[in-house]
């Protein structure tokens, strides 16, 4: 009997096929831990270029009883979202998650490990504008206020006041844009992160 996959069993191989995948594109930025929705959750990989996909990491060792909470959270944010799974928790991963997840799962073989497409994703259509602004710092958000005329007043307020105000301000589908772009250029990220 073979050894339980694990996270970083999962992730090495994950990050090796993301890594060839976007070898020398500029515009690709692929972060581990992301937090969203102002820190309350963190998504396991995200891949951010002209779209941002989300990886959610479920080995033998995990458990699903957070899944239905976090896929709503990632739904919020992601573009798309891929669950990347073992054979325990496939089917129980499936049923849990919406359909337009795609589904990998990573196998141990005589050949060492391996990933799989179960099923394909599609575009997620639900995104939350509020949940996008939020993964911008405060200066971004209002810095793209500035940039709109919009922030006139603004300047003292909570960034949950000035993250309200660009999501109610840009449509959802420029926002994801400005977010993306935002979130390449950055040269520094939270070392807790």
């Amino acid at each position: 009997m073979s050894q339980p996959l694990r996270d970083t069993d999962i992730r090495e191989v994950l990050t090796a096929d993301l890594n060839a995948r976007y070898a020398g594109d500029s515009q690709t930025l692929i972060r581990h831990e992301l937090g969203l929705c102002a820190g309350e959750r963190r998504v396991d990989l995200a891949v951010i270029n002209g779209e941002m996909v989300g990886y959610e990491i479920k080995s033998d060792v995990d458990r699903l009883d957070r899944l239905p909470e976090q896929a709503e959270a990632y739904g919020k944010v992601f573009d798309r979202m891929v669950i990347v799974t073992t054979d325990r928790y496939l089917a129980d991963a499936v049923a849990m998650l919406p359909t337009w997840w795609e589904v990998l799962c990573i196998r141990q073989g005589q050949k060492g490990v391996s990933s799989e497409q179960v099923r394909a994703g599609k575009p997620n259509k639900g995104q939350d504008p509020f949940a996008l602004a939020q993964l911008l710092w405060r200066e971004e958000a209002l810095e793209e206020l500035r940039s709109r005329g919009l922030a006139r007043g603004l300047s003292k307020k909570r960034r949950w006041i000035i993250w309200q105000h660009l999501a109610q301000a840009v449509p959802v589908a420029e926002l994801g844009d400005v977010v993306r772009r935002r979130l390449k250029a950055r040269r520094e990220w939270p070392v807790d992160v």
